[in-house]
């Protein structure tokens, strides 16, 4: 199987797919939950029954198609930096990293997909896609489903549909989310009105890292809440309405702040490129937040196209677990955001000299 600094050699194929699709929605994301029937859920078993649970799973999960090179290991092989990583990567959720013994991932080459075992429930089965393609990455993951159908037997209730330890899974256990960058929105202060639109239409929107995370360098994921009571197509059809007016919503905000407040647009984004050029020291919420607006001059082509691919990078090799795998070893806060700035200087020197120039013609 692959070892940790493998997984981590090459960014994941969503993370390459840059084109004017993933201008504003970054990933599509689906995940299953399932459990093992007549098993106790993982926050009730006992120790030897999540270990029974986690061993009778990972050699299934390993040799499903696709699985067969990839990344496979019990968290608790793995040190707290190594699980951050992972949290970071989206592989795993920050409640899985915090699980005891008999927890375990399985994750494949691409980093497409990815098994998380005993996390909340025995078995979340996550498949991830860049832009917006919730469909296919509800394909991707009812594939795995029904193949260890045919091997397992999962909980199920004629009525109530997939028993899952939360109860707001219930039914199809299916959560879809997408990932979206919104400067335009809150530059233009819409933001706040879009998001109560969303919540109304029974959506949900997190931060960065899924539920109880603020939203870092305008980054935003909306899903769905309900589970019971509605089939998988109608969720997916559902959201990928909403998802696709808010990107609208979106593009038409940036195009009308760069021909109402050129000015404006230009200063963010020239200050966020002369901090990140010249910065020895910042965190990781001021990065992100630069960060995005280099991204953003960069989709509005007032800055070089290539910087697209360099921020996405960066937004998720700049948090902390990465630094410090990239380090070697555990750093102070302080010592993070030396190297942080650093490594941001490195990525922007050959794609954003100094001297670059987008104060004079409007575009």
């Amino acid at each position: 199987m692959m070892r940790f600094a493998t997984l981590l050699k090459h960014p994941a194929d969503w993370m390459a797919a840059q084109n004017e699709e993933t201008s504003v929605v970054l990933t599509s994301r689906v995940r299953l939950a399932r459990n093992i029937a007549h098993a106790p859920f993982p926050g009730w078993a006992r120790k030897k029954e999540r270990q029974a649970v986690r061993e009778s799973l990972q050699g299934k999960l390993e040799s499903l198609p696709g699985m067969k090179d990839g990344f496979s290991h019990e968290l608790s092989d793995l040190d707290p930096l190594q699980k951050q990583v992972l949290v970071e990567r989206h592989l795993i959720s920050r409640e899985q990293a915090a699980r005891s013994e008999g927890s375990g991932s399985v994750v494949n080459r691409k980093q497409t997909l990815s098994l998380m075992i005993n996390e909340e429930d025995h078995l979340r089965i996550q498949a991830i896609r860049p832009s917006l393609q919730l469909k296919e990455a509800y394909k991707l993951a009812h594939s795995v489903d029904r193949k260890l159908e045919g091997s397992l037997e999962f909980a199920v209730d004629p009525k109530l549909g997939y028993l899952t330890a939360c109860p707001t899974n219930l039914g199809t256990g299916m959560r879809a989310s997408s990932m979206l960058h919104l400067p335009g929105l809150v530059l233009s202060d819409q933001i706040g009105q879009v998001l109560k639109g969303i919540n109304k239409l029974g959506l949900a929107v997190r931060g960065l890292y899924g539920e109880g995370t603020e939203s870092l360098g305008n980054l935003y994921q909306i899903s769905n809440q309900s589970t019971l009571g509605e089939s998988e197509e109608a969720i997916l059809d559902r959201l990928t309405k909403v998802i696709g007016d808010v990107a609208r919503y979106e593009t038409q905000a940036r195009r009308r702040l760069i021909v109402e407040d050129p000015v404006m647009v230009k200063d963010r984004i020239g200050r966020a490129a002369g901090t990140l050029t010249y910065a020895r020291i910042i965190t990781s919420k001021e990065a992100l937040n630069h960060l995005s607006m280099l991204r953003l001059g960069a989709d509005l082509d007032i800055m070089p196209g290539e910087l697209v691919e360099i921020c996405d990078r960066l937004f998720m090799e700049t948090q902390p677990a990465h630094l410090q795998w990239s380090a070697g070893k555990k750093l102070q806060p302080e010592a993070r955001d030396i190297l942080r700035a650093q490594m941001i200087r490195e990525h922007l020197h050959s794609s954003l000299p100094p001297a670059i120039d987008i104060s004079g013609k409007e575009n």
